[in-house]
């Protein structure tokens, strides 16, 4: 199913633009599926930790090594190399909200760089490109300034957001989860999926000590025996039917968010695109193909419930008879 996604974007003659800001590590691998068919755009300041050739299986891919600011005449930017790659920022890290976590070395100032600035639209006119249709912002504070700083036109058609916003303020003056949250829901989006990312509330002092009586008490040890405090969330949203309706786009927008909505597993979601999309441009060959494609995941997912439900007597018989065995 996941090469039929591809294959319907290549009948369809579509090609996703996604931006990854902050592309640390490998590109979400929620857009393998359509990768093939799909421009990838990775910018990162920090690139100790940026592979170019995970992005090879892209039909267009470039990396560029600048940060993203919300200032339009930036030429350079002050970037805050921390101890981790994947926390490195425009914005100064806050000691005093991570003193109190076993992570707080993560984000440790370990030098500065001035680096090349960009903007959003800046890079779209560079690569000419019209629009963008996802982006991924993993920026360490400034996500909702950066999605502020797109032209309405432009962002008008990101059917697509992917966000990393903080629950404490780990940076200084950054964009919180409330904040992102509100903006976008109030402009055209809905919260399509949620992961809460976290870390270990306890002072690095206090397993310092404890290392100091019993040397065996290190890092893993604590992790493997502590659960993680909500730090962070990393949330999707997609656009919804009534931003599509009011702003008048085109069966490309539609088409494109339906598309997403099938790799994110929102199939209801791609059912309502389906019947909005026929009312407004007429059944097509588009409209079929992407109905039975959304159809056929139905089913598979009902096959795979029926399948769960069946097993679980088995797997609880299972355990019954090694409980047996064990007494």
């Amino acid at each position: 199913m996941h090469n039929h996604i591809g294959k319907l974007l290549q009948g369809l003659d579509i090609r996703p633009v996604l931006m990854d800001i902050g592309a640390s590590g490998a590109p979400p691998a929620i857009w393998n599926d359509i990768a093939s068919q799909s421009i990838y755009i990775g910018l990162d300041p920090d690139l100790r930790e940026i592979h170019e050739d995970k992005s090879s299986r892209f039909h267009r891919s470039v990396i560029f090594n600048e940060a993203v600011t919300a200032e339009k005449d930036a030429t350079e930017a002050m970037v805050y190399l921390t101890r981790s790659p994947f926390c490195s920022t425009v914005l100064a890290p806050n000691p005093a909200a991570t003193a109190a976590w076993l992570e707080r070395d993560m984000f440790e100032v370990e030098s500065r760089a001035s680096v090349r600035a960009t903007t959003i639209e800046s890079v779209l006119r560079r690569l000419d490109l019209p629009s963008l249709d996802w982006v991924k912002l993993d920026t360490q504070g400034t996500d909702l300034r950066l999605i502020n700083s797109m032209s309405p036109d432009v962002l008008s058609r990101v059917m697509a957001i992917d966000t990393e916003p903080g629950l404490i303020d780990i940076y200084q003056c950054e964009d919180m989860f409330v904040d992102v949250h509100r903006d976008l829901t109030k402009n055209g989006f809905w919260l399509s999926g949620m992961h809460t990312g976290g870390f270990v509330r306890m002072r690095r002092g206090t397993l310092d000590a404890a290392r100091e009586v019993n040397a065996k008490i290190d890092d893993q040890y604590i992790r493997s025996s502590i659960r993680s405090s909500p730090a962070y969330l990393e949330a999707r949203y997609l656009r919804t039917l009534e931003w599509l309706a009011e702003k008048s786009l085109s069966a490309r927008e539609y088409i494109v968010l339906w598309i997403f909505a099938l790799t994110d597993d929102q199939l209801g979601f791609a059912l309502d695109l389906g019947v909005e999309f026929e009312r407004k441009f007429g059944a097509s060959d588009a409209s079929r193909q992407l109905n039975a494609a959304t159809w056929r995941l139905i089913s598979r997912a009902r096959r795979r419930y029926t399948l769960s439900k069946a097993s679980a007597p088995i797997r609880r018989g299972l355990r019954s008879v090694l409980r047996t065995l064990l007494q």
